[in-house]
């Protein structure tokens, strides 16, 4: 299986929403993480992810 920028967006999401099932109280810091990771990744900003 070849990873792609696509496939990692929602990778992201699914460990995100784990995370916040485990520590609901990282809520707040959770979301910046995944919205400042995936505004990186949709500018194109981390080319270095060629998975």
């Amino acid at each position: 299986m070849t990873l792609t920028v696509a496939h990692v967006s929602p990778i992201i999401s699914l460990i995100a929403g784990v995370l916040i099932l485990i520590m609901p109280r990282l809520l707040n810091l959770i979301v910046a993480l995944f919205l400042i990771l995936n505004g990186l990744i949709g500018l194109g900003l981390l080319k270095w992810l060629h998975l």
